[in-house]
């Protein structure tokens, strides 16, 4: 038996997220289809973390077990032959036996895009920006000015360690939730798992004419980098103050903060272990 660890590039447009659904395309099931095909045999691959419908990844990792023996530079050549061009397998390589690739993950990191229509500051009359439709698929195509500075401010304010209720989807997805949370740290009252992460990185830049938010942390809940996003952008558009951030994580209420961001400008590209 040899355990193997991939890392893989995805377009998700074309997919319903990571996870493998009955009768709907996946990329956790695309890539199980092609290890069939390839070895014979029927695996689950496990990914670090479950991306959602339409949310990219640069370099999600992923680990299987095989019982057919076959040589790493073979396998590869032979993953990136049988799966389509929306996915890539960037490197594969044996890993010890024991090795999970969403359990043993240390930290990750997001990177969230935005093309924004209107530049701000805004000067009369506005003239809209096109956003090309060859980029359309891989960002937020944001029709309102957005202030820089309070991004920033605003993205400021989540670093370190928080209860991130307030910025998880009504219906967390369990199997990301961390079990106990850190001693010094306040238990959510909220019933069922803890919903506390560590935030290390917290930062926007422009880059190419987008705007490009980058967050690493211990772990991530379902929508919480798109909804951390969509609160930052409520505060740029001035519809909340970037200083409200401390009471939105300390509401522990997901009504207490912005919407969801589109699932297109986000991408998974860092997995540490």
């Amino acid at each position: 038996m040899s355990h193997w660890k991939a890392t893989l590039a995805y377009d998700g447009t074309p997919y319903n997220g990571w996870q493998i659904q009955p009768n709907l395309p996946t990329v956790q099931g695309t890539l199980a289809e092609a290890i069939q095909r390839i070895t014979g045999e029927s695996v689950l691959p496990q990914g670090s973390g479950r991306t959602d419908t339409g949310v990219h990844a640069l370099a999600q990792v992923a680990t299987f077990s095989l019982t057919v023996p076959i040589p790493p530079a073979n396998l590869h050549r032979a993953l990136n032959h049988a799966l389509p061009p929306s996915i890539r397998v960037l490197s594969i390589e044996h890993a010890p036996e024991a090795f999970h690739a969403r359990h043993h993950a240390l930290r990750k990191t997001y990177e969230y895009r935005i093309f924004p229509r209107v530049p701000y500051p805004v000067t009369l009359p506005a003239i809209e920006r096109i956003c090309p439709p060859t980029l359309a698929p891989y960002v937020w195509d944001c029709p309102f000015p957005l202030d820089f500075a309070i991004l920033q401010n605003a993205a400021d304010h989540v670093r370190g360690t928080h209860d991130f209720t307030s910025f998880a989807a009504v219906d967390p997805d369990l199997a990301t939730r961390e079990k106990v949370a850190p001693p010094s740290i306040p238990l959510s009252p909220v019933p069922g798992p803890c919903l506390i992460r560590t935030i290390h990185h917290s930062t926007w830049h422009r880059r190419d004419g987008l705007l490009i938010y980058t967050v690493t942390g211990t772990g991530f809940l379902h929508h919480m980098v798109r909804n951390l996003v969509g609160t930052f952008v409520e505060a740029a558009c001035r519809r909340i103050s970037a200083d409200d951030i401390p009471a939105i994580l300390a509401a522990r209420n997901r009504s207490a903060a912005g919407p969801t961001a589109p699932a297109r400008g986000l991408f998974l590209v860092e997995v540490e272990y």
